[in-house]
């Protein structure tokens, strides 16, 4: 029970600070506030951001946790985002900017058609959805062990409480709030894992001058998988699947590009996109270190009763009896900040998205409307993602939770595909038949992922399933192509 108080304190702590932050750089934000920040942010601002931005709660848990099964190998991805965002920055940025994009979904619009960029928003909205409400859910379960079950609250209150504070600090400023907000969430992410690898490696009697020769002979630290290319570890393949990845979840993802969107010019926007990319190798790095040092810390300190893989790991371990409280608070702290940004931010995104992509409601209503049709999109994007959570719970399985990473990345694929055709190929297609083209792509990677090794004599499809996605996309385009040739566009 005392731990619960704890706990509580320092969410509540937090959330003080959420608020202010909120209150102070968002009070004054208008529709435009909202939806991309006025265009006024800083590009060292945003970057700080984007750093903590593409690390989720289920990041936070997982990525440590993940090296005894595949060691260091995310990190062979991590390099391919590096480059992926370097393709962001010269091609899209500069497109999004000089058609003075709010949505990057506009762009569909522009290039194919009004069907062709509904079905790009529905993507991403339902994508976003699932992706933002599982990872949530996986948040919601920890604080329900950790919190909310000792003090005799229920799961749907807990879910209901949560997400009404995440609606509170980031209704008013949006973007404009964001930027800040997820700027804390970088902060207290690295300092959560700075201050975890410190403590573990001091208990190992590990120094700074040994440390990494002892995290190089650790088993659960090889980084380069070069010999199988039908293991979903290869190198090339999740290196390319990385560049490609980056491209699709961040390039063509409204909630990440809102805040790129929001710097002062291109030229500002691309320097946040490519710097924060590359600090985010080493942050990536840290979290994989650490990984290593909590197996060595759980396999030398703890008894094996207790001990923990996987998802379960870190906080295993940094509430067990030979970790300080402090650690345990600092552990609790970058959950939270990476958990409950990242659900904000999703908010923020879907809201964006639905109001100008799917309702279209800037292209017919005043300000004063906008702002109460944004309002009211607000709080129904909040009530999804309520409902979504509760949902999951209800099922209780892990198989169902699974297959919605599977869904979300299959989502990924035809927005990739669609932008990829339109950038390559300035013909004209039949834009109402392309919904068809973006619903049997998925399907058929499904059938291909499914029987691969059969058919392929043992070969994984793994992460280059959404470059065969947006590759099937593509040519289902083809196929849609009309002999009148398109006019010139801005694009």
């Amino acid at each position: 029970m005392t731990t619960a108080w704890i706990v509580l304190a320092t969410i509540a702590g937090y959330f003080a600070l959420l608020f202010l932050l909120s209150w102070l750089t968002g009070r004054k934000a208008d529709n435009a506030g909202f939806f991309n920040g006025n265009r006024g942010s800083s590009w060292w601002m945003a970057t700080v951001a984007m750093i903590g931005a593409s690390i989720s709660g289920v990041t936070f848990i997982s990525v440590p946790g993940a090296v005894l099964a595949g060691g260091y190998s995310y990190l062979q991805m991590v390099l391919g985002f590096f480059v992926g965002s370097v393709l962001v920055a010269w091609v899209l940025i500069p497109l999004f900017y000089r058609m003075n994009l709010v949505s990057i979904y506009g762009y569909l619009e522009n290039r194919f058609g009004l069907v062709s960029y509904r079905t790009g928003a529905w993507f991403f909205f339902v994508s976003k959805m699932l992706g933002a409400s599982v990872r949530f859910f996986v948040v919601c379960v920890v604080l329900q062990t950790l919190v909310f079950g000792p003090l005799g609250i229920p799961f749907a209150l807990n879910v209901v409480l949560t997400v009404a504070l995440i609606w509170l600090y980031s209704f008013q400023g949006g973007v404009k709030s964001l930027i800040w907000t997820d700027s804390l969430k970088t902060l207290c992410l690295v300092t959560s894992v700075v201050c975890c690898i410190g403590f573990i490696a001091h208990s190992l009697g590990l120094g700074w001058d040994t440390l990494p020769a002892a995290i190089a002979a650790h088993p659960t630290s090889h980084t380069f998988f070069f010999d199988d290319p039908k293991d979903g570890h290869y190198f090339w393949k999740q290196f390319t699947a990385g560049v490609f990845m980056v491209i699709a979840t961040t390039g063509l993802d409204q909630d990440l590009m809102q805040r790129t969107l929001s710097c002062k010019n291109f030229r500002d926007s691309q320097k946040n996109m490519v710097l924060s990319a590359f600090i985010q190798i080493f942050v990536i790095g840290l979290f994989l270190v650490l990984g290593t040092l909590l197996y060595m810390y759980s396999e030398t300190r703890l008894p094996e009763a207790e001990r923990a893989t996987g998802d379960a790991l870190f906080g295993t371990v940094a509430w067990s009896e030979g970790f300080p409280l402090f650690i345990g608070i600092v552990f609790l702290i970058g959950l939270i900040a990476a958990a409950y940004s990242a659900a904000g931010s999703a908010l923020t995104a879907l809201t964006t998205s639905f109001t100008l992509d799917i309702l279209r409601a800037d292209r017919r209503q005043d300000e004063r409307r906008l702002t109460r049709t944004r309002k009211r999109v607000h709080v129904g994007m909040s009530l999804t993602m309520a409902a979504v959570i509760l949902v999951f719970y209800e099922l209780n399985d892990d198989s169902a939770i699974n297959a919605v990473y599977s869904l979300a990345s299959y989502t990924y694929g035809p927005i990739l595909g669609m932008f990829a055709f339109g950038l390559a190929c300035r013909r004209p297609v039949r834009d109402r038949w392309v919904p068809v083209v973006a619903i049997l792509s998925p399907l058929l990677c499904y059938i291909l992922q499914s029987n691969s090794e059969r058919w392929f004599g043992g070969y994984q499809i793994s992460f280059e399933l959404l470059l065969i996605n947006a590759a099937l996309t593509a040519a289902g385009l083809c196929l849609l192509i009309r002999k009148k040739p398109v006019r010139r566009t801005s694009a």
